[in-house]
């Protein structure tokens, strides 16, 4: 049998196997954290932009959230989030991340127009208020 082949045989699915079909592929777990953000790029055309979003869900990899902007894939990302009192001792801190949007969706959201899925880049800043 060559390569060609291989590939073309069908494979089990998880629903033949007995088990649900939907799969999760995600290598971190989402957890649904609705936090109040800032999100600042620039646009296709070069315009920057700055939007306030919340947060619908979060992980060590990523968020997912609702803009109006427009933006794109590949589009570069400032996420700034406010922290919860209770998760920083009452002080008001905020999370400053840098992104990509990797997924774009039509928005469940009537006030916002697409749902905006990030990939974190590797830097991130812890910024206090006093």
């Amino acid at each position: 049998m060559n390569a060609t082949a291989a590939k073309a045989k069908p494979r089990k699915t998880r629903k033949k196997a007995g088990l649900p079909s939907v799969v999760n592929r995600r290598r971190e777990w989402r957890f649904e954290l609705p936090l109040a953000a800032t999100v600042e790029g620039k646009l296709p055309e070069g315009k920057a932009f700055k939007e306030t979003a919340i947060i619908r869900n979060v992980s060590s990899g990523g968020a997912y959230f609702c803009l109006n902007s427009g933006v794109v894939v590949g589009t570069q990302l400032k996420l700034i989030i406010e922290l919860p009192a209770e998760a920083t001792e009452g002080r008001k801190v905020k999370l400053q991340l840098g992104g990509t949007a990797v997924r774009l969706e039509r928005s469940d959201v009537k006030v916002k127009k697409q749902g905006v899925a990030v990939r974190f880049g590797k830097t991130h800043k812890f910024v206090s208020e006093k």
